[in-house]
């Protein structure tokens, strides 16, 4: 073989390396199985390997790469680029962000959801805290209003929560607690099991979770209007994995958020409006609280939650009421626009 070819083949050799360096992978962890909850994150890698022509690709990976309690603690060490997290499951490490779970705030729909979410995010302070773990809030993963199924005669006044077990997290769980419930926080994968073996009586989820975990097909009730709150799972991403992007792909990442959203709430939109159907199918009951019990559980919960946690957020050197006024104008705002 003369210099030439040879001069040749090492060029195109060198000239693929330069390929296969310049292009980025990441890896990204959630839990479960793929469902309304990991929508946005599915379409956010789709759309990313689309603009940068496969070069920045993202492997979602369903519990192969941590546990979802310590999704945080491996974003914080670099052990994967990007996670979701739910803030209940670590309430000390993302304080800020919890704020969106207290209960009874008013959010309606997705769209609000994401409006405070975003309007939180933003906000130095969540900024500040989430630097401390390495990691940078991308997007929401905006959730209706947790409702509860269980078993055996429907739970429909404050006095039938009374020593109820139920699965609930974060400011839910406060809220079943302030009128006599007795919360377990165990994780979304667990909470078929907590459910099948007398753990909990009931157990408080959005839609999607209830299909997804299968929490549906052991009840036999379903509150349609309860909607004591929701929890706030954000996505994140390492910092120091997203300041090494190229600016063209941090284009590419930051431009397909919006539509990653969108994509996710239209495909929500789908299930809530099916979601009669599936009670029909599986022969779960939908109750429809009072309204008065509505407003007692609200009275009782509420007003008392939200101001402990304001104060408890100030006493550590965090903005509490300056973070609670913040949802409570971008919600009105929100309302308004629609």
């Amino acid at each position: 073989m003369n210099k030439f070819v040879l001069g040749a083949v090492a060029s195109t050799v060198s000239f693929t390396f330069a390929l296969e360096a310049a292009a980025t992978e990441w890896n990204v962890s959630v839990w479960g199985k793929r469902r309304a909850f990991t929508e946005h994150v599915e379409k956010l890698a789709e759309l990313v390997s689309e603009k940068t022509n496969g070069e920045f690709t993202m492997n979602v990976s369903y519990g192969g790469l941590s546990k979802n309690r310590e999704n945080l603690d491996g974003i914080s060490i670099g052990a994967f680029e990007m996670a979701q997290f739910c803030a209940g499951y670590h309430r000390d490490k993302n304080r800020v962000v919890t704020v969106l779970e207290l209960p009874f705030l008013g959010v309606e729909n997705l769209a609000q959801e994401v409006a405070v979410s975003s309007a939180v995010y933003a906000h130095p302070a969540a900024t500040e805290e989430m630097a401390q773990w390495n990691a940078k809030l991308l997007m929401t993963s905006p959730m209706p209003q947790y409702n509860l199924v269980g078993t055996g005669e429907p739970r429909q006044t404050l006095a039938d929560f009374e020593g109820m077990r139920v699965r609930a997290t974060g400011g839910i769980g406060k809220a079943f607690s302030a009128v006599g419930g007795v919360p377990t926080s165990v994780t979304a994968t667990e909470a078929y099991q907590a459910m099948e073996g007398g753990l909990v009586d009931t157990v408080a989820f959005a839609q999607h979770a209830h299909l997804s975990f299968g929490t549906i097909n052991q009840a036999t009730w379903w509150t349609a209007n309860l909607n004591p709150g929701t929890v706030n799972c954000p996505v994140v991403v390492n910092i120091d994995a997203y300041d090494d992007l190229s600016d063209a792909e941090r284009e590419a990442l930051d431009s397909s958020i919006p539509e990653a959203l969108d994509h996710y709430l239209a495909n929500y939109g789908e299930l809530l409006g099916r979601w009669d159907a599936v009670l029909e199918e599986k022969g779960v009951q939908k109750v429809e609280i009072n309204d008065d019990v509505i407003a007692e559980f609200r009275a009782k919960a509420a007003d008392p939650i939200r101001d402990e946690w304001i104060a408890d957020m100030e006493a550590q050197g965090l903005p509490g009421q300056e973070l609670y006024d913040l949802v409570v104008k971008t919600l009105a705002e929100a309302k308004a626009a629609n």
